[in-house]
């Protein structure tokens, strides 16, 4: 690899022609990582260190540089402390910058020497290996038309990453069926914030969708919905009557309790993630506004990479 003859700051324009031309960010990104390497650029004129080369940067540099994010750095708004969540916004910034490093082929510190930012109060990420899915999907009784269409529900929370509002809020004239020859089917929605995003239906989801479309002859607009009993109108699922039953599920196949209907979004990024889906991809998935959301799923990851490290060199 190369040495960059060029100290940090003066490839800031490379990088966001970079970010722009190869990551396809859109301007408000680019805006966005310029204005958060303007602090690192800042901390680096403090420091003296402006003339500082890529390769010269050290892990010594990148620690003194999060003591100054943690320490010295307040919000503008509330003059504040920066929040851990927010010292990760300034953190991925410089992780991006470094991978355009490595991709020119400069000489530079690795991207994962720039640890987040972790904070204790961040909650714990649940998710089910592919395993724990199966138990999962099997535990509905498919006899019956709530059994077929509480799969149904399963395999659409694995498939598309839907978060359980936006699942109870699918019409069933949104979903298109093609029978004899079922194609990957996909939707736009409006997620959280007013967000649109892409969600993909697999084949195996639809092959359950139109299960369950069969077994229903009501004309009620929503795609799921709550079995009328005893003269009980048809009407909507609700998220409380999802939780209710995904709990019964859950007990049923023998998983941990802990599990709700969350953990299937969470299994899904986690999924994605372990197949080497890029997390700039996951995001655009899962509907985060940004990065630092999906940033959580590499933490999760981490662990594992580590034993698959140890397995591979472990030995003696």
């Amino acid at each position: 690899m190369d040495k960059s003859k060029k100290p940090l700051p003066s490839h800031l324009q490379d990088f966001l022609d970079w970010i722009d031309v190869e990551k396809g960010l859109s301007p408000k990104s680019q805006e966005n990582y310029s204005r958060f390497l303007k602090r690192f650029f800042d901390w680096l004129k403090i420091k003296k260190l402006e003339e500082l080369k890529p390769h010269e940067l050290t892990r010594e540099h990148v620690f003194d540089y999060r003591l100054f994010l943690s320490r010295s750095t307040r919000s503008a708004r509330t003059n504040e402390p920066l929040k851990k969540s927010t010292q990760n916004y300034y953190l991925i910034a410089l992780r991006m910058f470094l991978s355009f490093f490595a991709h020119r082929n400069f000489l530079s510190l690795p991207v994962e020497k720039v640890p987040l930012a972790r904070d204790k109060s961040e909650r714990h990420v649940r998710f089910m290996e592919l395993e724990q899915l199966e138990k999962l999907f099997e535990a509905p009784d498919i006899t019956t038309p709530q059994g077929i269409r509480d799969r149904s529900i399963l395999e659409t929370f694995f498939s598309t990453g839907l978060r359980i509002s936006e699942l109870v809020a699918l019409n069933a004239d949104q979903i298109k069926i093609g029978k004899g020859g079922r194609e990957v089917f996909e939707l736009s929605i409006q997620g959280k914030g007013g967000r649109i995003r892409t969600v993909y239906f697999s084949l195996r989801a639809l092959l359950w969708l139109e299960k369950y479309m069969e077994v229903r002859s009501d004309t009620h607009p929503a795609l799921f919905v709550a079995f009328g009993k005893n003269g009980k109108k048809i009407s909507r699922l609700t998220s409380r009557s999802i939780e209710k039953s995904f709990k019964h599920y859950i007990i049923k196949a023998g998983l941990p309790l802990i599990m709700t209907p969350h953990a299937m979004r969470h299994s899904f990024g986690t999924n994605l993630l372990k197949n080497g889906v890029d997390l700039r991809v996951i995001q655009e998935f899962l509907g985060h506004k940004n990065i630092a959301a999906t940033q959580m799923y590499a933490h999760v990851t981490s662990k594992q990479l580590k034993d698959i490290h140890k397995n591979l060199h472990g030995k003696k």
